[in-house]
């Protein structure tokens, strides 16, 4: 069993900045693709970013492309979300979660992950 905990969320200005912090509890870390999605009231969850285990190779969804930025620290069974120039339309809980060995096919699915973490609350005032 793999414990997510996210952190870092907040209420940001519309043009502000945030950045997401998630802790994996397992020593096998840089064998789970790592992801973020997103849920605002009344909608579904949404696909936001993803980093592979394998390549590194980073995922994201059109409309946050140029302000959000995924990374990872293995060292630290780490992952992150910085976000920038944040819109009021960003406004969600943001869940982390983890893939083992996940396949480039199911990254941007909620399927995809065996793993979920609480959420963290991002809210964006005009």
């Amino acid at each position: 069993q793999v414990q997510l905990i996210e952190s870092g969320g907040g209420l940001v200005q519309a043009g502000g900045s945030l950045r997401l912090s998630c802790a994996a509890s397992t020593r096998t870390f840089s064998s789970y693709t790592m992801g973020w999605f997103r849920q605002a009231p009344g909608k579904e969850r949404e696909f936001v970013a993803a980093i592979s285990w394998s390549s590194g190779s980073t995922y994201y969804t059109d409309s946050v492309k140029g302000r959000f930025t995924i990374s990872r620290d293995n060292a630290k069974n780490t992952v992150y979300l910085q976000m920038n120039s944040l819109k009021p339309e960003d406004t969600a809980a943001y869940y982390c979660a983890a893939a083992w060995a996940g396949a480039r096919s199911t990254i941007a699915t909620i399927q995809g992950y065996d793993y979920w973490g609480q959420g963290t609350q991002v809210t964006v005032s005009s």
